[in-house]
């Protein structure tokens, strides 16, 4: 039975192991290590299986069929298990000849089974770490590479487990060490190989490294001397061309490197090359600024030329920029000595030798120098020692140690200022510039009036202060950062501040805060913002405040010339309230006015339905159908119908003339003939003029024609005007009316020989109710002038009245014959 689960082992470990060889037998000699420890685990696993296989079979041993079964096998197995027995002995040794030769060298194996992050790491770890340490910190590439190659390290090895991306690698540890790291995917594990180069291996590696750097310049320099756009050349022994750049090609207008090889074309002229050639042979080197035509345009270039080796390289930078700068420099600099030559202020330069270089006349004039002392160069002290001498610079009690430090500047890096108060009373500004190439430039200007400006204007600003302080009205100055420069006591006490909090110049966001207690409207303190820290559209901005405390304040913000920003404030508070109750006062009197209107209009129309229903009357009675009157009754009815017609014309004057003022009269626009006008407003006075023996003269210009308006308002004009003279005139005198055509109007004149009127009286005539009879039979209600007043300005016309007492009255009506006036005067 013992026999029997033997040969079954041995059986199993055959078939296992065979399968096993067949697959690793092919590997590298690199995995002889690791294929031992493969076989062994898995013959361990096979031995569990065989055991459970073995119990089994001893459960069956009883049977007849399983012995007879296995003593067949029997045989068989025993001869491939001697078989099996003898292919492990050889792959253990062929194992130990691979372990062998494998580890003939120091190096490191690292594997990992594929889809496994467990790792088996042989060899010699002293390679890279201490032999103590601890096989599992060579995966901490960190700890023995630098940070690059260590982070280069990673990223390959994550390539190889994740995606089986073989690398090989040159590495070189902290310690200076040259490491070669190879990785490869095999047999489903990924390995990596670290080992030493040492000896042929690594003057191989560098060779290749310092033929691939060397490789790698190379292809650099070409593709820069390819991309500079200078020309680029190499010549041989022989001075033939062997190379050349593209900058070079077009330059000399080839086709290509050959052509102008084959053509021997040159980017120099043969005098140049000969100098090139000359200058190659005896110093080895060539360098000149030459003249070159490329393109048909004539430019300068630097060309340098040197040998190298046999041969010789040159290079032509265009230089024309350069040459030209060069020659503007010079250029600015000869007009920055004329500039200079013309400038107020005395200019003296210095060299680093101290020596004099350069002056202009405003210096030579300004210490009163000698030109030929100036211009023989003399150095600083000189100078300084001459204008000593005559008494031309500050008084110093240690005038050696005063020089020195003037001298400093000579040293310094800064420019320096200073203020020098001479002898004959004046006083200069004196500025030291240390120059870049070396040397000192002095700056003088006559500051006397600037200083005595200063303190002038030093007074008027005191002078401005105290005015200032002193007004009523409250002011403060914003600059255009938004931030308090000036106010007076008067804005303070205004808006209830604090003066020590204005001085510390607060920004106006401050300042409203604080004012909001006695004024909060959002909308004017953005406003008042926006106008102190805006930019554009920068105008004077009036305010109005009506404040919590019942105080209003007329103010204003005013934008200043440079920049900053003026806000006023003035305290209006009694004004507004007098303006206030004037205009109330007003509104009631326009009120009352217009109650007054409206009194008369209702008035008048209600006057009218009586008289009328009188008027009728009077009529039905003077009729003699209705039977006959006594003389007395006759006089009676004739002085009713008189007082009814004069009250009834007196109550459509009054409904006319509050037609008029209400807006509501329209005029009826037409053709209005002149000489019909004036014989239609004599009509109506001629029983009057028979009364009182009054002449009436007429005169009508041939070329008066007609003109638009409103003919019965015309009419109406001219005999209230007649009317009104008849009533001022004495009897047995001249009554005139006149027509005449100016330009733009109609001009009627009508003229009295009455009283006249007073200058006091000239501007009342057209009011309301105004009636004097200044000695004369004329008694009115004062309407018929303010009528034609009213009637004549809805044409668009004007009325004036000329009257020297004891001589008469002319009033003169103009009516506008323009059609948009007439429009105008209807609207």
């Amino acid at each position: 039975m013992r026999r029997t689960l033997l040969s079954c082992t041995s059986l199993a470990r055959s078939g296992l192991i065979g399968s096993a060889l067949a697959a690793l037998l092919p590997a590298a000699p690199a995995r002889a290590a690791d294929l031992i420890d493969t076989l062994s685990t898995m013959l361990d696993f096979n031995r569990q299986e065989l055991a459970v296989l073995a119990t089994a079979l001893a459960l069956l041993g009883f049977s007849v069929v399983a012995a007879i079964l296995l003593m067949r096998t029997r045989v068989r197995l025993v001869k491939n298990e001697a078989r099996l027995r003898a292919r492990i002995g050889e792959l253990q040794l062929q194992a130990d000849r691979f372990g062998a030769l494998l580890f003939a060298e120091p190096q490191i194996l690292i594997s990992w089974p594929a889809g496994d992050n467990r790792v088996q790491i042989s060899g010699d770890i002293s390679l890279v770490l201490p032999r103590d340490s601890s096989p599992q910190r060579v995966l901490a590439f960190g700890t023995w590479l630098p940070p690059e190659p260590a982070l280069q390290m990673d990223h390959a090895v994550d390539a190889l487990r994740d995606r089986g991306d073989g690398f090989q690698l040159t590495l070189t540890t902290a310690h200076g060490h040259t490491l070669e790291a190879i990785g490869r995917a095999i047999g489903g594990q990924a390995i990596v190989r670290i080992r030493e180069l040492s000896g042929l291996r690594r003057d191989l590696a560098e060779t290749h490294l310092r033929y691939k750097a060397l490789s790698d310049e190379t292809e650099m320099l070409r593709g820069f001397a390819a991309a500079s756009p200078w020309p680029i050349w190499a010549k041989g022994e022989n001075g033939a061309l062997t190379y050349a750049n593209p900058a070079y090609v077009r330059a000399t207008e080839a086709n290509s490197v050959t052509d102008a090889q084959e053509r021997k074309l040159e980017l120099l002229d043969s005098a140049d090359r000969t100098a090139m050639e000359r200058g190659l042979k005896d110093a080895a080197s060539f360098t000149s600024r030459l003249p070159i035509v490329i393109g048909g345009e004539r430019r300068i270039y630097d060309v340098r030329a040197v040998n190298v080796g046999s041969g010789s390289v040159g290079v032509a930078i265009d230089a024309s920029e350069a040459a030209a700068l060069s020659s503007a420099l010079v250029r600015m600099a000869e007009a920055h000595r004329r500039t200079l030559d013309q400038l107020s202020s005395g200019v003296a330069v210095f060299d680093g030798q101290r020596r004099l270089a350069f002056y202009n006349d405003s210096y030579r004039r300004l210490w009163d120098l000698d030109r030929t002392f100036l211009d023989a160069n003399p150095d600083d002290s000189s100078v300084l020692d001459q204008l000593r001498a005559a008494r031309k610079l500050p008084e110093q009690p240690d005038f050696r140690a005063w020089k020195a430090k003037l001298h400093e500047a000579y040293r310094a890096v800064e420019t320096a200022k200073d203020t020098w108060f001479l002898p004959d009373g004046r006083a200069l500004s004196v500025v030291t510039t240390p120059n870049p190439e070396g040397g000192v430039t002095y700056l003088f200007d006559d500051v006397t009036e600037s200083l005595d400006l200063a303190r002038r204007f030093d007074g008027l600003i005191r002078v401005q202060r105290e005015t200032l302080d002193s007004l009523a009205e409250g002011v403060a100055v914003f600059g255009s950062n938004g931030k308090a420069q000036l106010f007076n006591p008067a804005f303070v006490r205004m808006w209830k501040l604090s003066s020590d909090a204005m001085r510390d110049e607060p920004h106006i966001q401050t300042v409203e805060g604080w004012c909001h207690q006695l004024y909060d409207d959002p909308v004017v303190w953005r406003q008042i913002r926006e106008a102190i820290t805006s930019i554009e559209n920068r105008a004077d901005v009036p305010l109005k405040l009506e404040r919590k405390d019942g105080s209003v304040l007329d103010g204003m913000i005013r934008p200043l010339p440079d920049g900053a920003t003026m806000l006023t404030f003035q305290d209006i508070t009694d004004t507004e309230n007098v303006e206030r109750a004037l205009r109330e006062r007003n509104e009631a009197l326009e009120a009352a006015d217009q109650m007054k209107v409206d009194f008369v209009h209702h008035v008048s129309y209600e006057l009218r339905s009586p008289l009328t229903t009188i008027i009728g009357f009077a009529h039905f009675l003077s009729d003699p159908s209705t039977g006959p009157l006594t003389p007395k009754q006759a006089e009676y009815l004739d002085y009713v119908t008189k007082s009814t017609n004069a009250l009834l014309a007196l109550t459509n004057n009054i409904l006319d003339l509050a037609t008029i003022d209400a807006g509501a009269m329209k005029l009826e626009l037409g053709q209005v003939d002149v000489s019909k006008a004036i014989e239609l407003a004599a009509e109506g006075i001629q029983d009057r003029l028979a009364t009182d023996r009054i002449r009436l003269k007429v005169e009508i210009a041939p070329d008066v024609g007609s003109f638009v308006g409103d003919e019965k308002r015309v009419v109406q004009v001219l005999y209230n005007l007649l009317a009104n003279a008849v009533g001022f005139s004495p009897q047995d005198s001249t009554v005139g009316i006149s027509a005449r055509r100016t330009e733009r109007s109609v001009v009627f004149t009508v003229t009295d020989s009455g009283p006249g009127i007073p200058a006091d009286m000239k501007d009342k005539v057209f009011n309301w109710f105004e009636s004097r009879s200044q000695g004369s039979r004329h008694r009115g209600a004062g309407l018929g002038l303010s009528l034609v007043r009213s009637f004549v300005e809805l044409h668009g016309g004007k009325v004036r009245v000329d009257s020297i007492v004891g001589r008469g009255t002319v009033v003169i009506c103009d009516f506008p014959t323009d059609q948009a006036a007439h429009r105008d005067a209807a609207e």
